[in-house]
């Protein structure tokens, strides 16, 4: 394709705004996700010079620096590790972060304070809402049933069933939604489901799974803004937790906010799960909008047949690379290509089966109630929890922009006959399947004989390994 000066000054200006995006959030969310210099209580200042609450004694800690982050990074390899022997300062450092970390736990949004009334019957209105848009609109039904049940169950005034320590849905959400189990189990599930073999056929589209992540950063810097609102304060911590919901992965959301910011674990996987579900109301009319008619019609070559041996070497070199490169996504990772493996072997089909059917439908059951009894208005009726999910949705909408821009500029460079069409861009975001099942309804929409299902898992499945490293990076940079 001949490059014209058109062509030229586009990737200028996508260069600059990059660019320009970094320096952004370098330099406002530095002053805006934590106090660098140490004030005295009275002191609370406005704007980017308030005091984030937590953060009086950080002194920096956590600010957002390029060269803390590239050794932090450096640091949380598994070959750094391997090689590296800890002194006794760094385990006592380690000790002390994790009982931090675990004291933190105990503490959620609106645990300090009882709700009107009136507060209970608009969040029992919200349930049915919720259900009615599983059951009648068929708005993925699997989850946002149990999830409406949750929330109505949770705020029947009397009924207790969210009281600790005996009440059902509290039980379920202390037994696997407030860790990482459930999450854990749920991978394992997401992995023994998953078809690696569209990403394997063409690696390429890896490339959109990893600019949907814009999503996740673009977040980063939309908490950063929300701190000047009087009455808001989020740490960078917790900037790091709500950013993932970005990524439109509920088990990651639960796994990263329990990692580095537990308070806020109820609300980002209510938001994050939520807007999961949604996905198929969220994505068409961007979808729409950021393309040509010419550009939906697209069709696409078939991929090409992937070997039995490919497909099970893929999750073993997905662990390996996760061992020696980023070891605080091996959990995520770990289990993901665990579940692959034991599909993708074929000796152990009662284990792929399991896995799939009855202990993925259970563990979706309680992890959706348990979501749903997070739903309590002294949680959700709050300022912070408020913001957390305007920025739900806005993450998810620029995640979605993300894919399908990086589909318009690889375009720029494909020849034709070999172009992408772009409405798979959207399938970035790691909501499997969900996400490439939107793609393909959008483009059948505009061309009966445009089946894209299958090249949207490619972008799809790339989704949620690009999620799970996000996540593992912003551990390694900030976790203890």
């Amino acid at each position: 394709m001949p490059f014209t000066k058109n062509t030229n000054n586009r990737k200028i200006a996508l260069v600059m705004l990059v660019i320009l995006a970094m320096a952004s959030v370098i330099s406002i969310g530095t002053n805006a996700l934590a106090q660098d210099t140490p004030v005295v209580a009275t002191e609370q200042g406005h704007g980017l010079n308030k005091v984030i609450v937590g953060t009086e004694n950080w002194h920096g800690k956590y600010d957002i620096s390029v060269s803390r982050f590239l050794s932090n990074i450096g640091k949380s390899t598994g070959i750094y590790k391997m090689i590296h022997k800890q002194t006794d300062a760094e385990i006592a450092e380690e000790k002390a972060e994790a009982a931090a970390a675990e004291a933190g736990a105990a503490v959620e949004f609106g645990a300090d304070r009882k709700a009107p009334g009136w507060q209970y019957v608009i969040m029992i209105a919200v349930g049915f809402l919720i259900v009615y848009l599983g059951a009648a609109k068929g708005f993925e039904p699997l989850l946002l049933i149990p999830i409406g049940f949750g929330t109505i169950l949770v705020n029947i005034p009397g009924a207790g069933m969210g009281d600790a320590p005996h009440g059902m849905l509290h039980i379920i959400y202390a037994a696997g939604v407030g860790n990482e189990f459930f999450p854990m189990l749920i991978f394992m599930g997401i992995g023994a489901m998953t078809d690696f073999g569209p990403l394997i056929a063409n690696p390429k589209m890896a490339l959109l799974g990893g600019a949907a992540q814009l999503g996740v950063f673009f977040t980063m810097f939309g908490v950063a803004l929300m701190n000047i609102i009087p009455g808001v304060d989020y740490t960078m911590l917790q900037a790091a937790a709500i950013s993932i919901i970005g990524g439109a992965d509920g088990p990651t959301s639960i796994y990263v906010s329990g990692k580095l910011a537990p308070e806020m674990m109820a609300v980002i996987a209510v938001a994050a799960y939520s807007y999961m579900a949604l996905v198929p109301m969220i994505q068409p009319p961007i979808m729409k909008a950021l393309t040509t008619k010419h550009e939906k019609t697209i069709h696409m070559d078939q991929l090409r047949v992937v070997s039995r041996t490919e497909r099970i070497l893929f999750p073993m070199l997905l662990l390996v690379l996760t061992i020696l490169l980023l070891p605080p996504a091996a959990p995520l990772i770990g289990m993901l290509a665990f579940g692959n493996f034991v599909h993708e072997c074929g000796v152990v089909q009662r284990l792929s089966k399991t896995l799939e059917n009855e202990m993925m439908n259970i563990v979706s059951i309680l992890l959706s109630l348990g979501v749903g009894s997070q739903m309590a208005p002294e949680k959700i009726i709050n300022p912070n929890s408020i913001g957390i999910i305007i920025l739900g949705l806005v993450a998810f909408c620029v995640a979605t922009i993300g894919g399908l821009l990086m589909a318009k500029l690889m375009n720029l460079f494909l020849p034709e006959g070999k172009k992408i069409n772009p409405l798979i861009g959207s399938a970035g975001v790691s909501a499997v399947p969900m996400a490439a099942r939107v793609a393909n309804k959008v483009g059948l929409e505009f061309d009966p004989s445009n089946f894209l299902l299958m090249n949207a898992m490619g972008p799809n499945v790339s989704g949620v390994i690009g999620t799970a490293i996000a996540a593992g990076v912003f551990i390694a940079t900030y976790g203890s």
